[in-house]
C-alpha cells in the first residue's frame, strides 16, 4: 500500500466517521499502536523506535542463543507450534517485520514508503529461489552452518535479535539481525515475546517499553476481539 492511498483512506474514514483499527497487525495483543498515537498526539517528539517485532524469529533467536541446538531443529519446533507462518520463510525473508515497521512509521507520520527500508533476509542467499519448504529444510546442512557461524560471533553476555528500527532523525528504515549486549533493552525479551522500546525526546535516553506475547492464535485473537469491543463503543 502507498503511502497516498494509506492516506486517502485515513482522510475517508474520518470525514465519514468510520473506524478501523488494527492493533494487532503490529504487535499481536500488545498495545503498540495505541501508546505510539498517544505519544504522538501529545507533541512528544518520537526520536528512535526499535524493537523485536516478529514473536516467531522471538522465539527462534532466543532459544538457538542460548542453546546448543541447530538453528533447523528450532525452526521445526516453532513451526510445530503455531508461531510461524505456514512456511516459515515467510517469517524468515523479513517482509513480515519490514511492513510492521511501515506500519509504525506511518502512524507517528513519517511519509514512507515499503521500497526504503533496508531489509536483511536471514535465508542464504544459494536457497532463495527454491520452490518449496521442503526443500529448504532438505538444505539442512548449509542453513545450520550459515547460522552457527553468526553465533559463534556471540560472547556469554550476547544474544541474536532479529530487530526493525527506525531512526527519525535520519528518516531510517532498517530490519536486520543484531547482536546486543546487556546495555540494550532488547536483550531481555523471552521466549515468543515481542518488544518494543521508544525512544522520545521528552523521555530522554530511558526509553518506553512494551513487551509480551508477540505471536499465537490466542493473544492474536484476543487482540482482534478488543478492536472489535472498541468499534461496538463507537456507534
Amino acid at each position: 500500500m502507498s503511502y497516498d492511498f494509506y492516506n486517502r483512506l485515513r482522510s475517508s474514514l474520518k470525514n465519514n466517521r468510520r473506524y478501523f483499527y488494527y492493533e494487532t497487525n503490529v504487535g499481536a495483543g500488545l498495545p503498540i499502536i495505541d501508546t505510539l498515537k498517544h505519544l504522538h498526539q501529545s507533541s512528544d517528539q518520537i526520536t528512535k523506535i526499535e524493537g523485536v517485532f516478529s514473536g516467531s524469529l522471538s522465539y527462534v533467536f532466543n532459544t538457538f542463543s542460548t542453546t546448543n541446538r541447530s538453528f533447523t531443529d528450532i525452526l521445526s519446533e516453532a513451526k510445530e507450534k503455531g508461531l510461524t507462518e505456514p512456511d516459515p520463510r515467510d517469517d524468515l525473508s523479513g517482509m513480515d517485520v519490514a511492513r510492521k515497521l511501515l506500519i509504525l512509521a506511518r502512524e507517528i507520520g513519517i511519509h514512507a514508503e515499503y521500497h526504503e527500508i533496508e531489509v536483511e533476509n536471514l535465508i542464504p542467499k544459494s536457497l532463495r529461489a527454491l520452490d518449496d519448504y521442503k526443500s529448504f529444510t532438505a538444505a539442512s546442512t548449509e542453513i545450520n552452518t550459515h547460522f552457527k557461524q553468526i553465533k559463534d560471533a556471540l560472547s556469554n553476555q550476547q544474544a541474536l535479535r532479529y530487530v526493525g528500527k527506525l531512526d527519525t532523525q535520519k528518516r531510517k528504515l532498517q530490519v536486520a539481525l543484531q547482536i546486543v549486549d546487556q546495555s540494550n533493552p532488547l536483550i531481555q525479551v523471552k521466549n515468543a515475546d515481542a518488544i518494543f522500546a521508544i525512544y522520545t525526546k521528552g523521555y530522554g535516553d530511558q526509553p518506553i517499553v512494551v513487551q509480551g506475547a508477540g505471536a499465537g492464535a490466542s493473544v492474536t485473537a484476543r487482540g482482534v476481539y478488543s478492536d472489535v469491543i472498541r468499534i461496538g463503543m463507537q456507534l
